[in-house]
């Protein structure tokens, strides 16, 4: 055990899991959880991390401001795997090692992307209400089996949802910028561009992460090029979508159902979007399930041993 360095820990989620504190507690003696559950921003996040050596962090801002504040600071573990929060190139600056491990979650956030498809093609939400209101009627769905699978973004996440559909007779289109020529042949999957992939998938789902390329990739031109029968599942990132041209699709009827786990803001302000019939949504929770939460917690503490400092512009 280390009872020298001081780690701090401001992911809520690891700080309340038993299994993945006690694990951490093995390994080091002087830890500042977030036992108060605060969503740490700004000075608030500065005062948290201030005195530590090492911190492990979740969704919180990582920017060159906030590291010019904390000199003692030199390794960061990541809990989950989206790296859009960080400022790499000041951690690169700062000589700041990061700890971090893709693809920890991805079978739970793949395994909501199939939940949400056969919701939203069984019009499960709005049957819901339905029922709730004192209907009861039965309304023609449709299957996910047979249909054509758009994945944007065929990495970790994106690869587990094809490898989970194989079964499922589904064909598969995929949009990447990097070629993954011998998981698309051994898995049938057509490697395509964004655009022919909109206009031929019956289900769309996104797994890319929030850069300058991928920034509202899905605009309302694009989104137009979607079939009318067609679905959108967004479980990466908020900002990679046009919500407001997804809203007005799914209220003129140009887009049958979206699913999405993410938003540019959240929580979301929009309650007319959020109330739509063909809307699903669901809070960030794509990684919250027990045994995503261990996996990405593991890879923290590891990550708080084995290092690197980012080197985004090599």
């Amino acid at each position: 055990m280390n009872n020298s360095l001081r780690v701090a820990v401001c992911s809520r989620s690891f700080s309340k899991n038993s299994t993945l504190r006690s694990e951490l507690l093995e390994k080091y003696s002087k830890i500042t959880f977030n036992d108060a559950g605060l969503q740490l921003a700004g000075e608030e996040l500065v005062g948290f991390l201030k005195g530590h050596d090492k911190a492990i962090i979740g969704l919180e801002k990582i920017t060159e401001d906030l590291l010019q504040q904390l000199p003692e600071l030199r390794v960061i573990g990541k809990f989950g795997v989206g790296l859009d929060t960080i400022d790499l190139f000041a951690m690169e600056k700062f000589g700041i090692y990061l700890g971090w491990m893709p693809g920890t979650n991805k079978r739970s956030v793949s395994e909501l992307v199939i939940s949400n498809a056969i919701a939203l093609l069984r019009h499960v939400p709005s049957l819901h209400q339905e029922v709730l209101t004192g209907k009861w009627r039965q309304q023609m769905g449709g299957l996910l089996s047979g249909r054509t699978i758009g994945v944007i973004g065929c990495n970790n996440i994106g690869k587990d949802v094809i490898a989970l559909l194989q079964p499922w007779g589904c064909k598969f289109l995929s949009y990447d910028l990097v070629d993954s020529p011998e998981f698309n042949s051994a898995h049938g999957v057509l490697a395509v561009g964004l655009e022919e992939l909109l206009m031929n998938s019956d289900v769309v789902t996104l797994h890319v992460p929030l850069n300058e390329s991928t920034l509202n990739i899905l605009s309302k031109s694009r989104i137009d090029l979607m079939k009318q029968s067609a679905i959108l599942i967004n479980t990466a990132r908020g900002g990679l979508v046009d919500e407001d041209a997804v809203k007005e699709a799914l209220m003129n009827n140009r887009l049958a159902g979206a699913a999405f786990d993410v938003f540019d803001s959240e929580p979301p302000l929009d309650k007319d979007f959020l109330a739509l019939p063909n809307f699903l949504v669901t809070p960030h929770i794509g990684g919250s399930t027990e045994e995503a939460t261990i996996a990405m917690g593991r890879a923290a503490i590891r990550g708080l041993d084995e290092n690197t400092v980012p080197t985004p512009g090599a």
